[in-house]
């Protein structure tokens, strides 16, 4: 039979006669029914109201996206951007203060970089020479020395870094993002990962939790995949699979059809709402989806630049660049992970050095890109770990984890360019001025992008939640 001649009032059944209802359901189709009347507290604004609708940001925004480089195990902050003279005059001594917890209990005595330090630009922003390429946007970059979490383990600090907390689940930094802005293109996802690690937390670092299904993270791969095996199909069942577009706009007709009716009768269904959305994105989704995750067009020196032309360089070269595509289509959140690589417990200098050549020149590259494009002043790029390394050593050559003290850099969305903001005391294990704990972070961000992280709320479970919990305070110091 031809699918455009069935009649869709036959594959959608009646509602059942309250006769035919549970107690459970009389309760939830009733409209003052006490069931309801609970329910509506925890699910209020899910009915029917469309999370990724733009929203005006509560104040002046300075970024309207950010694109987060993560580098998961740890990069030592006072091997790039915290140089600690002390360490260099100190090598070998023991440490001179009470040693906090710490993940490993082989550590030794101080450990002076194995690299030299520059002040780099017009800025004279000190920067080692493990990051080469980088330091040639030493003017760009605002490098936050004093960065503070709680996590000694990955998994917690991978947890804390992007959900705020690491004793329960929480929904992500980027959904909590996408849940107060909303999204500027509805043919593609608001919140993306390329290449997420499946480990530490694994999709609890980029999922919704409490809030609307629609606003988690879309991934594309994972850390294990190569990017050939992701090109084919970057988001699961996006490419079409034998059906016309009108046949596939007719099927899922049919089937928002069902959900629709099936959601007169249980309006509280948040869960029936993200997928009656999902369909939608996905249908969208196939139209411009493929053209973005394409990067075949882009010119010989746009690919050169990224270092699309070395195999050692084309994996992370590839997120960025698609990181900068996704930027320009108006994805909200984009995360670039490269992982594991970075958790450096013995052979720092050989392995940190391998790890930096990986993604030194694709991130050069992405900044430098942005700015070319006119698209730095907005767009909040961000690079962190989920922790920095210990100033004393492990296993004779190596670094243990640091969360007390550690650097990340910010480039872009109103952040002062050429700039260090705060410290950590002479050996570099704890923080000492202008310090910046995770929910400080969080708060900040949210600032730069116009919110305000005390209001950016959702009711759950009786009470109101937000990214930074009862804590954070914007640090307005590193504002431009």
């Amino acid at each position: 039979m031809d699918p455009r001649k069935m009649e869709l009032h036959n594959f959608i059944q009646k509602a059942p006669g309250l006769t035919q209802m549970s107690r459970r359901a009389i309760l939830r189709a009733a409209g003052c029914g006490t069931g309801l009347l609970g329910l509506q507290s925890v699910l209020a604004g899910a009915d029917g109201v469309d999370a990724l609708a733009p929203k005006t940001p509560m104040f002046q925004a300075r970024a309207k996206r950010v694109i987060f480089l993560f580098m998961h195990g740890g990069p030592s902050s006072i091997d790039t951007f915290d140089p600690k003279p002390y360490l260099d005059a100190n090598d070998g001594k023991p440490l001179p203060i009470k040693q906090p917890l710490s993940f490993s209990n082989k550590t030794g005595g101080l450990m002076k970089s194995p690299w030299t330090f520059k002040n780099c630009g017009q800025s004279g922003l000190p920067i080692s020479n493990l990051l080469p390429n980088i330091r040639e946007c030493a003017d760009d970059l605002c490098v936050v020395r004093s960065m503070v979490g709680e996590g000694v383990d990955h998994g917690a600090a991978l947890l804390q870094t992007f959900t705020g907390t690491f004793t329960f689940t929480r929904p992500s930094f980027g959904s909590w993002v996408l849940y107060g802005l909303g999204s500027e293109n509805r043919n593609l996802p608001g919140y993306i990962t390329i290449k997420p690690a499946l480990s530490h937390g694994g999709s609890k670092n980029w999922a919704s939790g409490f809030l609307p299904g629609s606003v988690a993270g879309t991934a594309i791969g994972h850390a294990g995949m190569q990017v050939n095996e992701i090109q084919k199909e970057p988001i699961e069942y996006l490419a079409s699979q034998g059906l016309t577009r009108e046949q596939q706009r007719y099927e899922l007709d049919m089937i928002q059809a069902i959900n629709r009716k099936h959601q007169e009768l249980w309006k509280t269904d948040d869960e029936l709402e993200t997928r009656i959305q999902s369909f939608e994105m996905a249908f969208r989704m196939q139209a411009e989806a493929a053209k973005v995750f394409d990067v075949s067009g882009e010119s010989e020196a746009t690919k050169k630049l990224y270092g699309l032309d070395d195999p050692k360089t084309a994996d992370f070269g590839w997120q960025c660049l698609l990181a900068r595509r996704l930027a320009e289509k108006d994805v909200r959140f984009i995360q670039c992970t490269h992982s594991y690589k970075w958790d450096q417990h013995s052979d720092l200098f050989n392995k940190h050095n391998e790890n930096a050549a990986e993604v030194d020149k694709p991130i050069a590259g992405l900044l430098k890109d942005l700015k070319a494009r006119g698209l730095l002043k907005d767009t909040l790029v961000i690079w962190s770990g989920e922790f920095g390394r210990t100033p004393i050593s492990e296993s004779g050559n190596g670094r243990d984890h640091n969360p007390y003290g550690y650097s990340l850099f910010m480039a872009g969305g109103g952040t002062k360019p050429g700039f260090a903001y705060g410290s950590t005391d002479e050996f570099g294990y704890h923080a000492a001025e202008n310090r910046m704990h995770i929910h400080d972070f969080h708060a900040t961000v949210l600032a730069l992008m116009g919110m305000d992280h005390l209001k950016l709320t959702y009711r759950y479970s009786g009470r109101d939640f937000r990214l930074t919990d009862t804590a954070g305070e914007v640090h307005r110091g590193i504002f431009a």
